[in-house]
């Protein structure tokens, strides 16, 4: 890795990086991380900590118990590495890892927020009734032409552009029969792949507007701070300085696409070539590949990759990644 006498950004992962396990060997090593989750189970009412340590999987995999427990592993790390004096210049997180950015940032109080996501996941579950919505992820098809055969496959249902990842991925949400259209098209069109995704819900697209109202009153309710660190917002890859662009980047982010190939690349344009994800997994690095080789990638999520984080960031001299 390179000297970290330049930029870093610390990434924080959304749904689907979760797994049994996530989080148990920082929270028996580290005071902190171990603090994060008591806090989490006293905001929920409920061991969210045995779900991450424990399972079963099934209870992990529920829209509205992943969302704070991603959460919590996300912050739990952050703080053992801010205890190591690690910190970022500037913060992004993927759909739900903004919420885990905007506590990073200050912006949020962990408490408020892993309330919050907890009751979007649950706005999001019950948004849409299951088996109504779907996702799709589209591999090696440049995003224009995925948004052009969603607009063709929509046929006055809803199919749209849910998370722009990277330059060879991008995943479509909507109502399930346009989704099934759309990637039969991109398979036409000289897509490698069209996956459909194994989600509860149709995430980022029109169908959550009934979520995205909910939510909008839940986070009116809540204090937000101007954020001690700039944070990239997903919808429209711009940089959050103030409480109330928080708030509404947020509000936003429910129904509209995840941009996350153009934040990615608006933290290079800002002279990032470090970036840190923080959290379960190591989903958003593999994106940070697709995206620009080079620009280097290490993720925090137990104690061995935390080590390797903490070597690569306490010696100046350029390591190689």
């Amino acid at each position: 890795m390179t000297s970290h006498s330049s930029p870093i950004a610390f990434l924080f992962p959304g749904q689907g990086s979760q797994a049994v396990g996530m989080g148990k060997e920082l929270a028996a090593l580290y005071p902190v991380a171990r603090q994060t989750f008591d806090e989490a189970d006293a905001a929920l009412g409920y061991k969210l900590s045995q779900l991450c340590f424990e399972g079963p999987e099934d209870q992990l995999r529920l829209t509205e118990i992943t969302q704070p427990a991603i959460l919590t592993v996300s912050v739990a790390a952050w703080r053992v590495l801010q205890s190591k004096a690690i910190a970022p210049s500037y913060v992004a997180g993927h759909s739900l890892g903004e919420y885990s950015a905007h506590v990073a940032a200050g912006t949020l109080s962990f408490t408020d927020a892993v309330r919050t996501v907890r009751n979007r996941g649950k706005y999001m579950q019950e948004a849409v009734p299951v088996g109504v919505g779907a996702m799709a992820a589209i591999l090696a098809l440049a995003s224009d032409q995925v948004l052009a055969l969603c607009e063709e496959a929509a046929q006055n249902e809803v199919c749209q552009a849910a998370n722009l990842n990277s330059p060879d991925q991008t995943v479509i949400s909507g109502n399930k029969a346009a989704v099934g259209r759309a990637a039969e098209l991109a398979k036409h069109r000289g897509a490698k792949r069209a996956i459909l995704l194994p989600v509860s819900a149709p995430f980022h697209c029109a169908l959550m507007q009934p979520a995205q109202d909910r939510l909008a009153a839940d986070l009116a309710a809540l204090t937000f701070h101007a954020p001690e660190v700039p944070v990239v917002c997903n919808v429209d890859a711009a940089l959050i300085t103030t409480a109330d662009q928080a708030r509404d980047a947020l509000i936003r982010q429910v129904t509209g696409s995840v941009q996350w190939d153009k934040s990615v690349r608006a933290l290079i344009a800002l002279g990032v070539r470090n970036f840190v994800e923080v959290g379960p997994g190591k989903v958003l690095c593999g994106l940070i590949r697709q995206i620009d080789r080079s620009s280097a990638c290490v993720n925090v999520e137990d104690e061995a990759s935390l080590q390797k984080t903490a070597n690569n960031f306490s010696s100046a001299s350029p390591k190689p990644d």
